[in-house]
């Protein structure tokens, strides 16, 4: 049984496919769409709205978001709309200087900064279907159940509808699906019965929740099962056209699932990297970075340092306060992780 989407820790409202960053085994299979779309400001707003009641919090992601041509406009919107507290950003830096006062004023319930410039970042390759490479489907369906993107990452809005699962938005619209849920007030007070739809639909296609020793996001080629090579053919795929995807068609029993899964950790995509290379002692507190990254900072920037601490103290009580919640959060998702025997 899958945990209802209404439980959700984030919704991601995905305003752009467009990235500037070339990744390996992208989750959100850049690189196989003729044209990357861009949210119309009416829909991010009409987004912004179906989610009025949810009590996580409000994703703004891409790809990459700040290459939206509207970026500043949909940043507007949600101070309008009164929800920064609850918005989050996810971006690779494009345009950083110029958007981070505004990005600072606007996401403040955390923002996701990753360059990808670090070799030791991973990223699952979800084009790998798990129904391709298990032939045991009892085992499939379990491991399918207990999905980490499920249970740590986020359902999606993009301009096809209302996903349970950012994995299945991104394989329905480079598949050309039919579409997700229409986007309209409380269509995320969802349970696994109300959209087991979409999960069997996508899930066997999927490669996010087969254990797998991922590889590295500075790669050249995503690993593509046979049947999903086809479907990129037929869609028309720049990437799979030009020829930069390897085959995959390994089978998998039990027994090797079970060795696999013991070290495996598809959720720590950093891999012990950094998402930043040049991180600034202002910028520790409006992004979201690992505790390891800040004494460096400090020794580089002593002052710096002081005078970011003291102009963002408010913000440190509050997160000392919350930290036991968080932990507990990440303690029990990680217990639901592991549940397979």
């Amino acid at each position: 049984m899958m945990k209802p989407i209404y439980d959700a820790l984030v919704i991601q409202i995905e305003i752009t496919n467009a990235c500037h960053i070339g990744c390996s085994n992208c989750t959100r299979l850049v690189g196989h769409h003729k044209k990357p779309y861009f949210m119309d400001l009416d829909f991010v707003e009409t987004a912004i709205d179906s989610l009025e009641g949810f009590k996580g919090a409000i994703g703004i992601m891409g790809g990459e978001p700040t290459l939206h041509p509207q970026f500043e406009e949909i940043c507007k919107l949600l101070q309008r709309k009164k929800v920064t507290h609850k918005a989050g950003l996810w971006t690779s830096g494009y345009k950083w200087e110029t958007y981070k006062r505004l990005i600072k004023e606007t996401f403040k319930w955390g923002v996701f900064y990753n360059d990808h410039s670090d070799p030791r970042q991973r990223h699952q390759p979800i084009l790998i279907a798990i129904e391709e490479v298990i032939d045991d489907k009892e085992l499939m369906w379990e491991l399918i159940y207990n999905c980490w993107v499920h249970e740590f990452w986020s359902p999606s809005i993009n301009p096809k509808g209302a996903f349970f699962c950012e994995a299945t938005a991104a394989l329905d619209l480079t598949f050309n699906g039919p579409g997700g849920y229409p986007v309209e007030p409380g269509w995320w007070n969802k349970t696994f019965e109300e959209f087991r739809d979409q999960v069997e639909r996508y899930c066997p296609m999927c490669g996010a929740a087969l254990p797998f020793d991922c590889p590295a996001s500075k790669g050249e080629l995503d690993l593509v099962s046979p049947k999903n090579y086809e479907r990129l053919l037929k869609v028309g795929s720049p990437k799979a056209l030009a020829g930069r995807v390897e085959i995959f068609n390994k089978k998998f029993g039990r027994e090797e699932i079970m060795r696999l899964k013991r070290d495996w950790k598809p959720w720590d995509y950093l891999g012990g990297g950094i998402r930043k290379k040049d991180l600034k002692p202002d910028e520790i507190f409006i992004l979201r970075v690992e505790p390891y990254q800040f004494m460096p900072i400090v020794i580089r920037h002593p002052f710096q340092s002081v005078a970011a601490i003291y102009e963002n103290r408010e913000k440190i009580i509050n997160f000392v306060k919350n930290k036991q919640k968080l932990t507990n959060f990440v303690k029990n998702k990680v217990k639901g992780i592991f549940r397979l025997t």
